[in-house]
């Protein structure tokens, strides 16, 4: 039962850690940037936007550098699970 109830779930499997993959990674720089996640000594994008906030006005590139960091991270993610989803979805293979 196993094996098949897993065959047939795997695909969805996949996508889904994709997709809940670039979350925590937004959930974990929200919650640095307010303060809430890890603490200075363990690097975190979200406190290197919060640490740069007080530098805006002289060195923008601080907080543009991680800022699209975390979005090219999760924007590569959810193409990965877009492009997983295409891979194992049996309904559009049979299209032609």
């Amino acid at each position: 039962m196993t094996k098949h109830v897993l065959g047939n779930v795997q695909g969805t499997l996949i996508v889904l850690c994709t997709i809940y993959m670039s979350g925590a990674i937004l959930t974990e720089a929200a919650l640095s940037f307010l303060g809430l996640g890890t603490q200075p000594p363990e690097p975190s994008w979200g406190t290197m936007l919060k640490d740069s906030m007080a530098y805006m006005q002289i060195a923008p590139w601080l907080a543009i550098f991680p800022g699209c960091a975390i979005m090219l991270t999760v924007l590569g993610l959810n193409f990965l699970g877009d492009s997983l989803r295409d891979t194992f979805d049996p309904k559009l293979h049979n299209v032609r």
